[in-house]
């Protein structure tokens, strides 16, 4: 390291604080050579399988998480546990799916009669359902400190309100996360968030989240620690600095721009490009704080005795929302039951250096498992645990196929609708409760779900049916239930608006955000900030 035009008395503080430094950085490693690996969770929200470069995209600049991934084993088959967030989220935690640990919505959306006031017209009201995480059901924090570990969080929780707060749950810091699910505020300081000190104005809140994290995982550790980061973003409101948008504006035009970027599907358009400015600059900043966490273990010495773990809680935003982006070749998106809202990038980086694809199905109920099995602690039985350790899939050995299951008895505001799933081998059964109606679907030779073989193949759609039934049955779920008040024409109206208005005025909001000279506002969400 050299210094230029110190003063010696400084050159000599400077000098001892960085020896200070490189020695605690060199006992960390040392501490850790011998001791159980730490655990990087990083869980970003709403982000779309293929938008990251290393999935698939053209547009997107992803270059940490890239290179994170290119180190890691990759689930091409992973999935999320929910279409939606906070039931998600809650399965990661806790290795067991909506089904059993009952949270079937997103926190906050609304329950049996209040679902009028979203003006869907639909047939059915959905069901009630938790609004906090159970505390009789262990989190990953919670297992991990029973072998000893420290624990972090930082970022979206939206798992309750006060009393089922992070530190409720096991974590023994709690940085930014309490009941919203949204960066209120916006993604530029000044923020809205009682659990996050307020940064100087124009602060990124991706990087800042980021930074919270670095500074954990530089403090001084007695203990293996579990820090789990999970960024607001990409969720709405997808903000990003006028540089951003600028860089991905011409980027897309640079490419060519497409006659449209909407088509309809059931119930919404949905976007079927991905050429959203606003949004790429939110994913790439995303990226940064990535990599500004991946230096910090490697820095301090730390990449080598780390289990990092990447991951989304469903599919991309293409409808509804933001319309931030588009899952293409999948079907669907966020909130939706094709294999868009479904499957995210599932990344998995173990010491050693060990990686490559697996084309096994996970899901974000094997998180649990395969930490505690990556620790050296094995499956914890204090509650029931339905996810698996995916240790020996890693090491290559064979494992029989699972059927994965997933309930959803909601509409979902990005056009989904109420339905329960399974996937057991190469076959995806669709249940819909609207009118008892099935889709089945070989996603071997037809991953983008475009041919229903329900009809072709019954035996396999009534054995897989009564295969999802004795499971919701087991665990006593709650379903959707007639709407009394329900109004086919009212319904219809909503659907035309869709197909009409709705659609030319998407299209035309994207013309206006690819056009040179756009701006959202003065200051661009905060980001742009001037001294008086």
């Amino acid at each position: 390291m050299k210094f230029v035009n110190c003063k010696p008395a400084f050159s000599k503080v400077l000098l001892s604080a960085c020896c200070s430094f490189l020695i605690s950085i060199s006992l960390n490693a040392q501490a850790q050579k011998t001791a159980q690996p730490n655990v990087v969770f990083i869980l970003v929200d709403d982000l779309g399988y293929h938008d990251l470069g290393i999935t698939g995209s053209e547009y997107y600049e992803t270059p940490n998480v890239d290179q994170l991934g290119r180190s890691s084993y990759r689930f091409t088959q992973g999935y999320a546990a929910s279409r939606v967030c906070s039931p998600s989220r809650a399965s990661i935690m806790t290795g067991v799916t909506p089904a059993v640990h009952g949270i079937t919505d997103w926190i906050g959306a609304p329950e049996g009669e209040k679902w009028r006031s979203y003006g869907r017209h639909t047939q059915l009201l959905p069901p009630e359902y938790p609004h906090d995480l159970s505390t009789e059901l262990l989190t990953i924090p919670e297992a991990l400190k029973t072998q000893g570990y420290e624990t972090f969080f930082a970022g979206k929780w939206h798992l309750g309100s006060e009393g089922s707060y992070p530190e409720d749950h096991g974590f023994d810091i709690n940085v930014g996360g309490w009941e919203s699910g949204s960066p209120k505020g916006g993604y530029f300081a000044p923020y809205v968030n009682p659990n996050l000190e307020q940064g100087p104005n124009g602060e990124n809140l991706s990087l800042r989240l980021a930074k919270e994290t670095v500074n954990y995982i530089e403090g001084a550790h007695s203990k293996p620690f579990f820090a789990m980061l999970c960024f607001y973003a990409v969720h709405g409101p997808i903000q990003t600095t006028e540089e951003k948008w600028q860089k991905y504006r011409n980027k897309a035009e640079s490419a060519g721009l497409a006659d449209h970027g909407y088509e309809m599907e059931r119930r919404l358009p949905i976007r079927t490009t991905q050429d959203n400015p606003v949004y790429g600059g939110l994913v790439e900043t995303m990226d940064e704080a990535v990599g500004l966490v991946m230096d910090a273990l490697q820095e301090q010495g730390l990449a080598d005795n780390t289990v990092v773990i990447f991951t989304s809680d469903h599919g991309g935003v293409a409808s509804g929302d933001n319309f931030s982006t588009s899952n293409l070749p999948l079907r669907g998106g966020k909130g939706y039951q094709w294999e868009g809202g479904l499957r995210v990038p599932y990344f998995i980086k173990v010491p050693g250096g060990a990686q490559g694809d697996i084309d096994y199905p996970a899901s974000g109920i094997d998180f649990l498992p395969t930490i505690m099995d990556l620790v050296g602690a094995g499956k914890e039985t204090k509650s029931p645990i339905e996810g698996k350790s995916l240790v020996a899939v890693m090491e290559g050995k064979e494992e029989k196929d699972r059927a994965l299951y997933w309930h959803y008895p909601h509409y979902g505001n990005q056009g989904g609708d109420p339905s329960s799933i399974i996937r057991d081998g190469k076959w995806k059964l669709i249940h819909y409760y609207e009118n008892d109606g099935k889709e089945l679907y070989n996603l071997e030779t037809d991953p983008e779900e475009k041919v229903d073989l329900s009809t072709k193949e019954p035996k396999v759609t009534a054995q897989l049916m009564k295969k999802l039934n004795k499971y919701l049955e087991k665990n006593n779920v709650r379903y959707p239930y007639a709407d009394p008040e329900y109004d086919a024409k009212e319904e219809e109206k909503v659907l035309n608006r869709a197909k009409t208005a709705q659609l030319e005025k998407l299209e035309n909001d994207r013309v206006k955000v690819l056009t040179p000279g756009w701006q959202p506002n003065p200051d661009w969400w905060g980001s742009k900030v001037t001294k008086d």
